[in-house]
């Protein structure tokens, strides 16, 4: 499912005041001369937000590949796009965590190189080979942005301050309680009952088997009665806190610093479980008709400057390390409000989405796959 972000960015639009031209330098320095000629043409699916013009615009005029962008509303629309006609009609997709293993085990997406990105080698380790898109070694994408799932709460309601996910579980929260309406909050469970209920053994929360999943499911059936809305927007979200319907949830960094701009009385942290995330990848369509451009954009998305102009666009956190100076350049103080100076141990602390599926790399397939968890979702909501 889509992370629901698409009102998410309508309040950065600070950052469309950043000069459209910002690939001067690479243009003087030859950036795309090694990749030889484009095709003319490069057709994608994205989230809405991931292509703009400012970016965009720079990237054809100096490659002469023409973008064309369908924008998806769902990590499950995106998949079905890519096979859509057997394939072939898009070169490039920003697959999301709970898509992207979908995409290379049913052969949509080809293998990259990333040594054909010059900025690759400025990504945060975490960044480079992530499980969501590096499988036995080869990799299939190249990571994007990414942003943490944070517990958010009131801090004139919640007292003492939480420390643990346990607080969305707590009955003295009920009616204030809000998280995300997305099968993938089932890891959220799963990791927090990693810590909890260490006997049954969970070690990743995407690869749960029969025993494993029905204590997370059922965790999460109580958890419904406490649940004031699941959000499927961050506006939604926001809202709810502005007016005081929810006093907790599962959140991301943009809610929090958008409450906080309008003063509304919020913290957020990463509890002492740790916490999930989201990270999107460019995804090389195994049928792409035009892979030298798609190559070009790629390296182009992948540029300190253009990382720096989405992350503020979109609000999330770029992969490159260069990128944070920009980021502050642009817009004061983004670089922190977004974590991208954060220790390679933060992010070591997330767990990235994973599209679940059934083998679990034990020699055995019984784990519960992406259908089961979103049979399961629709069993938690009634």
């Amino acid at each position: 499912m889509r992370r629901f972000r698409i009102a998410a960015f309508v309040a950065l639009a600070v950052a469309l005041a950043v000069p459209a031209s910002g690939a001067g330098e690479a243009s003087k320095s030859g950036f795309f001369a090694k990749f030889g000629k484009g095709e003319g043409q490069l057709t994608m699916i994205a989230w809405e937000g991931y292509a703009q013009d400012q970016w965009v615009k720079p990237f054809v005029q100096q490659t002469g590949c023409k973008v064309k962008r369908t924008y998806a509303g769902s990590s499950d629309q995106m998949v079905t796009l890519m096979r859509k006609g057997g394939g072939g009609q898009y070169d490039l997709v920003s697959a999301s965590g709970d898509a992207s293993l979908r995409l290379i085990y049913g052969k949509d997406v080809a293998t990259v190189d990333p040594s054909k990105i010059p900025d690759y080698k400025n990504f945060f380790k975490t960044f480079q080979s992530p499980p969501n898109n590096t499988v036995d070694g080869k990799h299939y994408g190249i990571s994007l942005q990414w942003g943490p799932n944070t517990l958010l709460y009131n801090t004139t309601k919640v007292k003492p301050a939480p420390k643990s996910w346990s607080a969305i579980y707590d009955s003295k929260y009920k009616g204030k309680v809000t998280v995300p309406d997305n099968p993938i909050q089932i890891a959220d469970a799963a990791l927090y009952l990693s810590k909890k209920q260490p006997s049954l053994g969970i070690k990743d929360p995407y690869e749960l088997d029969q025993k494993q999943f029905d204590a997370v499911v059922s965790l999460l059936k109580k958890q419904r009665p406490l649940i004031k809305k699941y959000w499927a927007l961050a506006g939604d979200e926001i809202s709810l806190f502005k007016n005081g319907d929810a006093t907790i949830g599962a959140s991301w960094p943009y809610q929090t610093n958008t409450l906080r701009a309008a003063k509304v009385p919020v913290k957020d942290l990463i509890p002492r479980e740790g916490a999930t995330g989201w990270l999107d990848t460019w995804m090389l369509s195994s049928k792409a008709k035009h892979p030298t451009c798609a190559t070009m954009w790629m390296a182009w998305v992948s540029t300190p400057k253009v990382q720096a102009q989405q992350a503020i666009y979109f609000g999330e956190t770029p992969v490159n390390k260069k990128a944070c100076v920009l980021m502050n350049t642009f817009s004061k103080g983004s670089c922190a409000q977004y974590h991208a100076n954060a220790p390679e141990s933060y992010y070591r602390a997330i767990k990235f989405w994973k599209t679940p599926i059934a083998d679990c790399g034990n020699g055995q397939k019984n784990c519960m796959d992406y259908t089961k968890w979103q049979q399961a979702w629709t069993q938690i909501k009634g």
